[in-house]
């Protein structure tokens, strides 16, 4: 999904046993202006989502989508060939340790059901037996170290990161975690849809531990006790909004000083179980409050209670791996209940997305030699060029922002880099073997193999070459720490871009894509990051100051929008994506303008260039979601629901409304850039 990560995250991105899934066949051509797609009869200074989108709203979504439109028919064109380079690769195979054998297996073991269901829990038989041997409070600490090496989180994240204000080395860090639900607040919302939610995610856990063996009371009080503990995770949780501050976030603390900062938990026999170099003499602890009173039910809560735990925890993260009976299961909680889904996604697909986040540059090099040409790459790149200028040129025409911040802002925008495409530099998966034994263990030793390939990073120079997507993503991402931004081949394709198609179209396509990641650099968090990627005031007071009123109109503005009876964007917990959409939209509309100065632009399809800028901009946000979706997404997501991407960045717009010959709206608010 055109969703964008900031990768402004607490830890470093790692694999775990769930992968986002993909999508249904598109049914007509995607172009960047479609006529077909629109509601002429709307006004476009009323609605103009509607009036760019209205005739698609009335499209039904596929079953097994909680949301459907642009973003899915697009994937739809790569998942085909994704599709034939594993299957045409399970057919094949491959020498031992190549490209051909890893993709062939994984893919052929996934999809080998018979072989899934006759093994049932058997692969995880050494976990559960590492559980039931927990006799001492003394073996926690040790057994969530372990657990950690093979990709299975309990109770909090932890991995390796690049260090905040120190952008050049490589530190481990911790981060709470350990929750069922989508975030804190799911635990402890009063309304009647929140109090439905939990005691069908009760239930659910029930019926998990059931399928795994346990007598239903046993299992129904297993799960009472698994919601009643993460509760009290939650309580210990920092909300969404707090977890947007990278200052509050950023505590280091010597290894040594753990036990006097968190007392009471293992930490020694936790970091031998990860195998932490004896070398790395300093940790970051994002919530140390968090960790202080997780320490303590390390004390206060029964054995018991932490074996029903982390077995829910290592069959929660296995289930989409395991047999027909738990992957329905999963999906009647995670996808019908809290998505609004109703068909689950056909196996191939889900066994895709499982390859793609084991071993995706596998994938990755076999698709960019059919889907993303050199020429796609070169003028993607161009484009970026302008996209600099115009935010360089934002930024000089900012009359609130003195002098001595605009020459740190240049120099943050000269040092930007960008990755187009692909990696130049490939992830060697050569130690992993994939076997077509196991599809869980295919699972738990690629994310073993991914924690190993982390922690190796510590004690080396910061790999500037890595990618956190593979190519074949439909996404994008700005990283602070490295001041770069990234556009994988998966989402420069039609209509978000496609090499033969009009500036206005493409530019007005990806101002949500590249202004919007250029923008995360300026924006509540990126801002708060210097040009060298070091978490480091580069503001004077004054300008700060004036940086946060303009932020909080923002907030305000999405605020009041309602997403649904009585449900409004929370504007604090999206702040950063908004002014990313705000800001990513004014500055690619100025790089178009630039990349076009001096040439004759012509209307095309009874539509002015200008026009068709905008139009290309909201129908890249093209999507109905479910309410269920909806819903999720405000109160776990620091997005806006897609349509309030549109609405949003043309309210307080002059250019729109000029381009439409619409009156200027009533209101109007100072733009941040």
């Amino acid at each position: 999904m055109k969703y964008h990560a900031s990768l402004a995250a607490l830890l470093a991105v790692t694999v775990t046993l769930f992968a986002a899934e993909p999508a249904p066949a598109p049914t007509r051509p995607i172009l960047g202006v479609d006529r077909a797609y629109m509601d002429l009869a709307v006004s476009p200074a009323k609605d103009f989502y509607d009036y760019a989108n209205g005739a698609f709203n009335h499209v039904a979504i596929p079953g097994e989508y909680a949301s459907y439109g642009v973003n899915q028919e697009i994937d739809e064109r790569s998942f085909a060939i994704l599709k034939d380079i594993l299957e045409t690769s399970a057919q094949t195979g491959g020498p031992k340790g190549s490209i051909a054998q890893r993709v062939g297996d994984l893919y052929a073991a996934g999809m080998d059901e018979a072989a899934i269901e006759a093994a049932g829990l058997k692969p995880l038989a050494p976990y559960l037996a590492q559980i039931e041997a927990l006799a001492a409070p003394a073996d926690i600490a040790p057994a969530l170290g372990r657990f950690f090496t093979e990709g299975v989180d309990s109770g909090f994240r932890f991995g390796v990161q690049i260090d905040d204000k120190n952008s050049t080395a490589m530190i481990a860090g911790f981060a709470q975690g350990g929750l069922g639900l989508p975030e804190r607040e799911y635990y402890f919302r009063p309304d009647e849809k929140s109090a439905d939610i939990r005691q069908a995610y009760e239930a659910h856990i029930a019926r998990m531990f059931a399928l795994a063996g346990g007598p239903p009371e046993q299992a129904k009080a297993q799960a009472a006790t698994v919601l009643a503990f993460e509760t009290k995770l939650a309580a210990a949780s920092r909300k969404l909004v707090d977890l947007r501050d990278p200052e509050k976030n950023y505590n280091k603390f010597k290894v040594s000083e753990l036990a006097g900062v968190v007392p009471g938990f293992d930490w020694k026999g936790f970091l031998a179980a990860v195998a932490l170099p004896a070398s790395e003499e300093s940790v970051l602890v994002g919530q140390p409050e968090f960790f202080q009173a997780f320490a303590e039910l390390t004390k206060s809560e029964p054995l018991d209670t932490w074996k029903t735990y982390l077995r829910w925890a290592l069959l929660h993260q296995s289930a989409n791996y395991l047999g027909r009976a738990f992957v329905d299961e999963a999906f009647a909680f995670y996808g019908k209940k809290l998505s609004g889904r109703t068909e689950l996604r056909p196996r191939w697909k889900r066994v895709m997305a499982a390859a793609d986040g084991a071993i995706g540059e596998d994938l990755g090099q076999l698709y960019v030699k059919r889907a993303f040409s050199p020429e796609a790459k070169s003028r993607a790149l161009a484009m970026v060029k302008f996209h600099l200028e115009a935010m360089r040129n934002r930024i000089k025409s900012a009359g609130w922002m003195s002098e001595a911040t605009k020459q740190q802002a240049y120099r943050k925008i000269d040092s930007m880099r960008t990755k187009v495409g692909y990696p130049d530099k490939w992830r060697d998966y050569s130690s992993l073997e994939i076997t077509r034994d196991s599809y869980v263990g295919n699972a738990i030793a690629a994310s073993a193999f991914e924690f190993r390939r982390q922690l190796a990073k510590l004690g080396q120079p910061v790999d500037r070459t890595e990618w956190f997507m593979t190519p074949q993503t439909n996404n994008a991402y700005y990283d602070p720490t490295q001041n770069e931004m990234c556009f994988p081949a998966g989402i420069l394709q039609p209509p978000f871009f496609d090499e033969k198609a009009d500036d206005a179209t493409n530019y007005g396509a990806l101002a949500s894509t590249i202004g919007h990641e250029l923008t995360h650099g300026f924006d509540d968090q990126g801002s708060q990051y210097d040009a060298q990627g070091n978490l480091k005031s580069w503001w004077t007071d004054e300008d700060a100051r004036k940086f946060k009123e303009r932020a909080e109109l923002v907030a305000q503005q999405y605020e009041a929008y309602e997403v649904l009876p009585g449900l409004h964007i929370e504007g604090h917990q999206t702040l950063g994506e908004n002014i990313a959409d705000i800001g990513g939209l004014r500055v690619a509309f100025e790089a178009w303008k630039l990349a076009t100065a001096g040439k004759q632009l012509a209307s095309i399809d009874g539509f002015t260039p200008e026009q068709r800028f905008f139009i290309a901009f909201a129908q890249g946000w093209r999507t109905n979601q479910r309410p269920e979706q909806l819903r999720l997404q405000v109160t776990s997501d620091v997005h806006s629901p897609i349509r309030w991407r549109v609405l949003g960045p043309v309210a307080v717009f002059p250019e729109f409304y000029e381009a439409f010959n619409c009156p200027p709206p009533k209101e109007t608010w100072p733009a941040i850039w």
